[in-house]
């Protein structure tokens, strides 16, 4: 068994895989304040509730944007299931070629993202997670990431918009009953939920115009079965696709 684990501002979302075989994914609050003691609790926690003997966990691979968690998640694993943790970063072959002008800057889990883009959907592919950022990452067909777009989350604009009113009140992100509200609150979930999926739709179009063909259009993050449901393109949901990248690039590292 591998424990595939993913560092969000947010959340921390640990995947368990036997083979292609995922047995559970769970979600932890990411906390800069817990100690590597405290992630051991945690994890150990999470995978005594999914029945899971961690003497049986061979190795973990994590991904993060959120530098100073990653080493302490990093010696909880280690403590924990006296295995090789993987991070991935400098020195860790993907099969990506990233056409950055500075490929070093591109996010973890942009790259693993990628990763699982191409190895399990057509090119030309673009990417859209969505999660504290929504990221639109753009994979040309002969497998090359060319770059993409960084653009607030849903919920980060949310909390901008009632922070930033004083009569706007805190909502959820459920889809609001039509399109035009009839109160305050039916007229800022319309807004976000229908806004934010124009956006998508606008912006893979014109990725699309750029390229000068049609691209697979693969949607993840927490966010995404909000959202994409009401764009009006055709756009696959794939909530496991990062953690899919990470045991991919797992594999091709195993035996360094």
């Amino acid at each position: 068994m591998i424990l595939a684990v993913d560092i969000g501002n947010s959340n921390i979302v640990i995947g368990c895989f036997e083979g292609d075989d995922v047995l559970f994914i769970e979600r932890l609050s990411t906390n800069q304040q817990y100690t590597a003691l405290e992630y051991v609790i945690s994890i150990k926690n999470i995978l005594e509730i999914n029945s899971i003997d961690v003497n049986r966990i061979e190795g973990c691979i994590i991904s993060s944007v959120v530098p100073s968690v990653t080493q302490t998640v990093k010696a909880a694993l280690e403590r924990l299931t006296a295995s090789e943790v993987m991070t991935v970063g400098p020195g860790i072959k993907t099969g990506l070629k990233i056409m950055l002008d500075n490929p070093a800057q591109l996010g973890r889990d942009r790259v693993a993202d990628a990763v699982a883009g191409i190895n399990l959907y057509p090119v030309p592919l673009i990417i859209i997670d969505m999660g504290t950022a929504t990221t639109v990452s753009v994979i040309d067909r002969d497998k090359n990431y060319l770059g993409g777009m960084i653009i607030p989350g849903l919920r980060v604009s949310l909390d901008s918009l009632t922070m930033r009113t004083s009569q706007l009140p805190k909502i959820g992100l459920e889809a609001p009953k039509k399109v035009i509200g009839a109160n305050t609150v039916e007229c800022m979930k319309s807004g976000i939920i229908y806004y934010s999926a124009a956006g998508i739709d606008g912006v893979t179009q014109r990725i699309e115009e750029a390229l000068g063909e049609k691209c697979t259009v693969v949607s993840t993050g927490g966010l995404a079965n909000k959202i994409i449901p009401h764009c009006t393109r055709d756009i696959i949901i794939d909530e496991q696709l990062l953690l899919k990248g990470l045991m991919i690039i797992y594999k091709k590292n195993k035996h360094k």
